[in-house]
């Protein structure tokens, strides 16, 4: 039995990030750990792209673009729904995923969603460190996977 192996080496990859700035306290902290964790794995500072969009729904038009560029080994959309008093969260964030993952599955192109979705600031403040870096992890394992069966 041939086993693919996690492998979690950054470098030689080419990784684009979009980053929502809404909310951005919350985002500029999802940015600066997944950009830590990403420099820590090997991947070169040259080697990735930022591109920020006004809010969460405007990230998979640009993940899109970028996939379909074939200028990257996996993207990393980054952002943050916080519930308010409205049914706005709720269609903002079940979107926003729902299409982070069809733009994944349709261009083949491996998407870590770090897009968090939290009932208020504080939530999101308490998990963006953890998520922005595993977001970078996880865009990584999965390029390197998909370069291992390719």
């Amino acid at each position: 039995m041939m086993e693919l192996e996690k492998n979690l080496n950054g470098s030689g990859l080419r990784i684009g990030i979009v980053q929502s700035r809404f909310n951005t306290e919350v985002c500029e902290g999802l940015l600066g750990a997944c950009l830590a964790q990403l420099l820590q794995q090997g991947v070169s500072e040259t080697d990735i792209t930022l591109a920020t969009v006004p809010g969460a729904l405007e990230i998979p038009l640009m993940l899109l673009q970028m996939a379909e560029s074939d200028k990257f080994d996996a993207l990393i959309a980054l952002g943050a729904v916080i519930r308010g008093d409205t049914y706005h969260f709720e269609i903002v964030a079940n979107e926003s995923a729902r299409c982070v993952n069809e733009v994944q599955l349709a261009c083949g192109v491996p998407i870590a969603n770090a897009i968090l979705t939290t009932d208020n600031d504080a939530q999101a403040i308490d998990r963006m460190l953890v998520k922005g870096g595993e977001a970078a992890l996880v865009a990584i394992e999965m390029a390197n996977l998909l370069r291992r069966l390719g």
